[in-house]
């Protein structure tokens, strides 16, 4: 089923593709220094900048539909949620030590990830109200 996304959820959409991006953008252009600074892998760093500027065109592009499916704005929040899920999973496996700071990182975009997920399930929430309303 697809509907008219409402101005908040196109504005929760758009924020969390800026910040996705520019998340991508730090992890790939700081790869000279990143790895040390986090101790974390680069090649780890690298597949998930490459990942974040990927997501981040898909998200600008949700943003920007006149329509969209209520099952893509569905995937997008499992999405969001099984990256914090990962996050966690990366620093309770043992297969990385990060510095303080490293571990301060990936918290810290883990958080972010989680409000933005916390405001599409919102939004859903609120359309579906409205949809409610309607019937």
């Amino acid at each position: 089923m697809t509907f008219a996304p409402s101005l908040f959820l196109r504005r929760v959409l758009r924020l969390d593709a800026v910040a996705t991006g520019s998340t991508g953008l730090l992890l790939l252009g700081g790869m000279g220094f990143l790895p040390g600074l986090l101790n974390l892998p680069g090649s780890l760093l690298a597949c998930a900048g490459v990942f974040c500027v990927g997501w981040a065109l898909t998200l600008g592009f949700a943003s920007l539909r006149e329509e969209i499916a209520s099952g893509f704005v569905w995937t997008i929040i499992v999405a969001n949620v099984a990256w914090v899920i990962g996050s966690a999973a990366l620093l309770m496996s043992g297969y990385v030590s990060p510095t303080w700071f490293g571990h301060a990182f990936v918290i810290a975009q883990a958080i972010a990830v989680d409000i933005f997920a916390e405001l599409q399930i919102f939004a859903m929430w609120k359309h579906s109200r409205r949809a409610s309303a309607a019937a």
